[in-house]
Order: structure tokens, then sequence, then C-alpha cells
């Protein structure tokens, strides 16, 4: 299980991800709005550890350390991080990605033979940017599977492709659902699709209430004041005793 407590990112001057909650079991769909493709992209990169939290807590199966996670998560479609060239054929990623695999996991894998047997020979030509956002989505998805130890997805903004939910959405809840494999699927969206009614978390939904962090403002000022007002009584008493004497 995918656990995060008040995970928090800071970016150049402001925060780049406010306190985040939530959680996501295997065999599981969690959907996380955000409106910012940063904050999304930030999020994602912490939940597959691929950066290190400025605060908060963060565990997989119970554990607390980042290889941990990192052996166990991929980060798909990430933006500016690992989203496919535009320039790159389909053949020559799965070629890349394939070698990425650690090799005991590996084998003798190539990119003619994995495409004809999970069925994308009919994209095999194609350039990555000329895929239907569907057929994209299962292609990466079927990549990050290729490695065996793989349990659990994280797939950044699955809906900046397209408008239609069904271009993401079913192929994301049957990799979770997957009775043989169920996997742990967490995807950073825009907003949750109308005809989703499972678990959702929000971007920020650990940060305090306004209303909350001004009246503990309000509460700190006036301890302050009370305590400088005591030190300056502490002060005055003190002159008055050495006057005194």
């Amino acid at each position: 299980m995918l656990s995060a407590h008040q995970l928090q990112a800071k970016g150049r001057r402001d925060p780049l991800l406010p306190p985040t909650s939530l959680g996501v079991a295997r065999g599981e769909l969690l959907l996380v709005t955000g409106d910012r493709q940063d904050q999304r992209t930030a999020l994602s990169l912490l939940l597959s550890g691929r950066m290190r939290a400025a605060a908060g807590q963060l565990s997989w199966d119970g554990g607390s350390r980042t290889k941990q996670l990192r052996l166990a998560a991929a980060l798909v479609d990430s933006p500016g991080v690992n989203e496919p060239e535009e320039h790159l054929s389909v053949r020559d990623l799965v070629t890349e990605d394939l070698a990425l695999i650690p090799r005991r996991y590996r084998g003798a894998l190539l990119s003619g033979p994995w495409l004809k047997v999970n069925r994308f020979e009919d994209i095999a030509g194609l350039w990555t940017e000329q895929l239907e956002p569907g057929r994209r989505l299962e292609l990466l998805t079927a990549l990050a599977l290729a490695n065996p130890r793989t349990d659990l997805l994280v797939v950044d903004s699955p809906d900046r492709h397209s408008a239609d939910e069904l271009t993401w959405l079913p192929r994301l809840q049957e990799l979770a659902y997957d009775a043989g494999r169920p996997l742990a699927v967490v995807a950073a969206v825009s907003a949750v699709p109308a005809s989703w009614n499972g678990p959702v978390a929000g971007i920020g939904n650990a940060a305090p209430e306004p209303a909350l962090a001004g009246k503990h403002a309000v509460q700190t000022g006036e301890a302050e004041t009370a305590e400088t007002v005591r030190e300056a009584e502490n002060q005055e008493t003190k002159l008055e005793t050495e006057v005194a004497k």
C-alpha cells in the first residue's frame, strides 16, 4: 500500500506542492485532482520516488525507504520528465524502455517480438506524436509493466491528451482491478470524470483551512504580545528595585 501524509514540495519561491495526504492499495485506482500541471507533476514525482519531499511522510508497504518505493513504482508519461519524445518512433521507444529494465528480468527482450506479443505491431512504424491518446496510454503502461517488479503505477495527467475519459479511465481501471496482477494505480488529473464514483483525493487536501490558519495566527500573536508585556513588566520591576536601592 502507498501512504502519504502531509506530503509537501518546495518550489524556488512558493510551495510547489501544498500539504497532501492520500492512500492507495493494490487493486485500487485513486484519482488525485489538481488545477496546476506543475503540482500534478510534483506529486507524481514524489509518489514514484523520483523526488524527495520537503516535509511529510511517504511509505510503500510500510517502509519509508525511497529506494524501496522507486523499485516498485513506475512513473508514466510525465510532461517534461519521461513523456516520449515527439521525434521518436514507437519501435525506438520500445527499444529504449526495454533497455531500462534490470538485466535479470530483461532476458532477451527485443522490440520486434515484444511489439508482436503485446499486439502493438500496428503502430510500430508510427511516430509517438501520431498515437491516439488511448493507444498511447496502452503502450506506455504495457512498457511500465514489462518490469515484473512494478506494483505501483503513477500516471501524470492522462487527461491532458483528450477530454474524453474513455481514452484513459477504462485502461487504468483494467490495470488496477486485474486479478492476475493487481496494481496500485494513482492518476493525477485536472478534474474527476462525471462517471467516476471511486476514491478521489485533492492536491492540498491536508493544508490548514484559512479560518483555522488565521485563528492560529491570532492565537500566536496574542501569546507573543502577552509574553512581550510580561517581559516589559519584569524590566520595569527590576528598574524600580534598582532605583529603590
